[in-house]
């Protein structure tokens, strides 16, 4: 198909144009109700659709539960044979449907009643069977689908898509959600580990020398650790220098091999090294090691009563997937 790149471009802006018709349709009071509605459910809020509505269904119930609205989807099929009874006094109900005359979610519409559950549909027949029995109609009726045949539910569906993000977005934003309070909610996702991971997680048990330690201990402490760094710690555990390879590669350099000998790890180490607590996000950390003249790859990791804790390395870092 030759003008496969246009007729892409051309499907697209129909949908977009769907979903801002839509918006001019829709009316302020409507809104306000269905807002109101949903933000004094006591409940939860129960979707409902099946076919591709109910795809949208699935789409809109997770938005809502992952951005601080309990929510979740409910097949009309399976709540017709039993788990009807997930809802109960205090949910809200929307359902979604395009013609308004789905057969599985009329038939649920006595049940509803009879629980006095408040229905919101999004329908695209606002005359329908379903629209005439709903609390709130929000219209989602388009002109015509992206479908050449203008049978395949697309610009339909876009719409009562656009028209549940924007209600749980609206709802969002009510509710004060913050970008922790997110994370909470997505723990698997960057970020989530951006906002909950933190450097206790990640960081290894502290490899500690004295001061006064020699360099063959020092070299010897760094490979036992395998770290690429060791901490030099005072009698009660208080940082007070890292010795890095680095450190220690520079310092052979420009030591005599007849001095080494006398080498000790306060003569080798980093005074006042840039330090990481245990509750300070790894993400943080990750910035104080990267964001500097010279990157470093190490942070020493010091509590509130100065103790050095452990250490926390870059390459850990990025292996969680910050």
């Amino acid at each position: 198909m030759n003008n496969s790149f246009e007729k892409v471009r051309e499907l697209l802006k129909l949908e977009a144009s769907a979903i801002e018709q839509a918006a001019k349709r829709l009316e302020k009071p409507v809104v306000e109700k269905a807002f109101e509605i949903l933000d004094n459910c006591a409940g939860k809020i129960i979707v409902i659709g099946i076919g591709k509505s109910g795809v949208i269904a699935q789409k809109i119930a997770q938005t809502l539960t992952s951005t601080g609205t309990i929510a979740i989807f409910l097949h009309p099929s399976d709540a017709l044979h039993g788990s009807l009874g997930v809802i109960t006094s205090g949910d809200v109900v929307i359902t979604l449907s395009n013609s308004g005359e789905t057969d599985e979610i009329l038939l649920l519409l006595p049940a509803l009643k009879t629980r006095r559950i408040c229905l919101i549909s999004i329908v695209g027949n606002v005359n329908s069977t379903l629209a005439r029995q709903s609390d709130v109609v929000l219209d989602s009726s388009v002109d015509q689908e992206a479908c050449p045949l203008n049978l395949a539910p697309t610009c339909s569906t876009t719409v009562a898509l656009a028209i549940g993000d924007a209600l749980a977005m609206t709802l969002m934003e009510a509710k004060n959600l913050t970008a922790e309070d997110f994370a909470a909610n997505h723990p698997a996702g960057r970020l989530g580990k951006r906002l909950t991971l933190k450097v206790s997680n990640l960081m290894h048990d502290s490899p500690n020398v004295a001061a006064r330690a020699g360099w063959l201990e020092v070299v010897k402490a760094i490979s036992k650790y395998a770290l690429g760094a060791v901490n030099v710690v005072g009698e009660t555990g208080n940082l007070i220098g890292i010795v890095t390879d680095g450190d220690l590669r520079r310092t052979i350099e420009r030591t005599a091999p007849e001095n080494f000998s006398d080498l000790t790890a306060e003569q080798m180490m980093t005074k006042n090294p840039t330090t990481a607590a245990p509750e300070m996000l790894a993400y943080n950390a990750l910035q104080l090691m990267e964001n500097r003249p010279m990157q470093i790859s190490v942070l020493p990791v010091v509590d509130e009563r100065g103790i050095c804790v452990g250490l926390l390395r870059l390459h850990d870092v990025v292996r969680s997937g910050l």
